[in-house]
């Protein structure tokens, strides 16, 4: 169990965390896959779609809608097929319907009655907006990779963080799945940080670069999160 008594704020990656985003993603693929006659393990298309995507956001700024038409993009010329209009749009038009973990908005107004909870994800502000139809209301703050212009695992998500919140590192714990993406600029960063170790449920291959970080707490979903702060 955390001690919760130094931290006022509980900050949350969104994707792979709160939603389920890699049924979310094989759910926009498969259908387009289909459609050009091609066939890919789920695994490998999640690793392609990792590498593809990092290597998107590691370059100069562009909106995640605009990312994700250009994973698209990548996804094709990979695996040998030429897409059109609805192809490309497939995985940003789906965003909105990607599925929560079934543990998330229980888990977070359990938290939010401790807590004050924000959104620190690599994602467009409209992209977010339909993904919080799904979940309670329950947000002090969202800071998105729209705002920042900038996707994590650069700094500046957790230095904006810092600024809007108006409180030291000390009293923040953040909440992610992604070590790469969250954990290691985090702890480097010096924020006190929560594993989610949602692992992939498709063999051989995971929506998430690998990377190594060693969180201060490490839970298997939200629900144990809730349950190791004493709420």
């Amino acid at each position: 169990m955390i001690a919760a008594g130094p931290f006022r704020y509980l900050t949350f990656d969104c994707y792979g965390t709160l939603v389920d985003w890699e049924t979310g993603i094989l759910a926009a693929v498969r259908p387009v896959l289909e459609r050009h006659d091609v066939s890919a393990r789920d695994g490998a298309l999640l690793t392609l779609y990792a590498r593809l995507e990092t290597a998107l956001e590691s370059g100069p700024y562009r909106p995640y809608r605009e990312v994700l038409r250009e994973v698209m993009v990548g996804l094709a010329a990979e695996l040998g097929f030429t897409p059109d209009d609805n192809d490309l749009a497939a995985l940003p038009e789906s965003l909105a319907d990607w599925p929560l973990f079934a543990d998330s908005a229980e888990s977070l107004s359990l938290l939010r009655s401790r807590f004050r909870l924000a959104i620190v994800s690599n994602i467009d502000d409209a992209l977010f907006a339909a993904t919080a139809r799904q979940l309670p209301d329950c947000f002090d703050h969202v800071i998105t990779a729209e705002q920042v212009n900038s996707y994590k695992p650069a700094r500046a998500h957790f230095d904006e963080t810092l600024r809007r919140l108006g409180v030291p590192r000390e009293a923040v714990l953040h909440v992610a799945q992604s070590l790469y993406h969250d954990h290691v600029p985090a702890q480097e960063l010096g924020f006190a940080t929560v594993w989610v170790n949602r692992p992939s449920r498709y063999p051989g291959g995971a929506a998430t670069p690998p990377a190594t970080a060693c969180a201060d707490l490490e839970v298997p979903d939200l629900a144990t999160l809730v349950r190791s702060l004493g709420i």
